[in-house]
């Protein structure tokens, strides 16, 4: 597993809100849902996103999607003029500027909803409510606001997000995890990608970040992970820290304990489980470094994730 595929592993979509909307202007909708992460597909016309703060307005054209990073709210309309005239709140509830209730008056059938069957923008929204720590640690890496080319996963999304069949939930949630990564792909080959991306890449460097990935239980060591890449101990460490920023003991710390407070999210989960998953020997030893790294014991972390 890399981080890319992190980001969807766990926290992956699973039962994701999935919206059409077909409008005819002038529109503009307010959206402070506060979801960590939106993915918006423009199947035809042309929207405008207006992100708060001294931000240019961006324009979505047909074939293009946008992902926006949260939780601050925004802006989409067909115009950035045009006033607000529908809030999206927390669970999607769509209300008036004034609170009216406008689920039903808007609904226009299966997931879907707008002012009007025929009208000339059709746009497709899911939103994630990610909430683990190795997610958290993706999405700060993102800018506020991402637009690429869709390609031909938004037809598929399109042609699928009006179906009401058996399963049709889970084909629906893997399509919008394919248009995601598909996105983020297309964006991180185009502008600058975080250092922990571009080091994927390296035929050292990455393969020991697959390895550490892969198994965080394992004892590793830095002679031990440049004996399996095939590399000194002192060209691995050289190397891995120029490209990834950090020593890799480090980097294994770091995404120990992002797996460790994901984990201790679980119900039925222990300390003493928790620290095996994710190569601690004992639970006090993942309470020390848990608590030195984070600043709170691992029962406090969990008391306030479960608040």
């Amino acid at each position: 597993m890399d981080q890319l595929a992190a980001l969807l592993d766990g926290p992956r979509a699973r039962g994701a809100f999935l919206l059409r909307s077909i409008l005819d202007p002038p529109w503009s909708l307010r959206i402070q849902d506060e979801a960590p992460l939106s993915v918006i597909a423009q199947v035809s016309g042309e929207s405008w996103i207006v992100l708060d703060g001294d931000r240019d307005p961006v324009r979505l054209s047909a074939g293009h999607v946008a992902i926006s990073r949260g939780p601050q709210p925004y802006t989409v309309a067909d115009d950035p003029a045009t006033t607000p005239q529908i809030v999206i709140h927390p669970g999607q509830r769509c209300a008036t500027i004034d609170g009216e209730s406008l689920y039903e008056t808007m609904d226009l059938g299966v997931r879907t909803w707008g002012n009007s069957l025929g009208g000339g923008t059709v746009l497709l929204t899911g939103t994630y409510n990610l909430e683990g720590e190795v997610s958290r640690r993706l999405l700060e890496a993102l800018p506020p606001l991402i637009v690429q080319p869709g390609g031909p996963l938004i037809a598929l999304l399109s042609a699928e997000i009006v179906k009401d069949e058996p399963g049709q939930e889970a084909v629906l949630d893997r399509l919008l995890d394919l248009l995601l990564i598909a996105v983020l792909r297309s964006h991180f080959a185009t502008y600058e990608a975080p250092a922990w991306y571009r080091a994927m890449g390296d035929p050292v460097v990455g393969k020991a970040m697959r390895m550490l990935h892969n198994n965080p239980a394992h004892p590793w060591t830095v002679a031990s992970l440049a004996a399996q890449v095939g590399v000194s101990r002192a060209s691995l460490a050289r190397r891995f820290t120029e490209l990834v920023g950090e020593p890799p003991m480090a980097f294994l710390t770091d995404w120990r304990l992002a797996l460790a407070a994901d984990l201790l999210r679980e119900p039925d989960a222990t300390i003493g489980s928790v620290a095996a998953k994710v190569g601690y020997g004992s639970p006090f030893a993942l309470s020390a470094a848990f608590k030195r790294v984070r600043g709170v014991s691992p029962q406090a972390y969990r008391a306030g994730a479960s608040q």
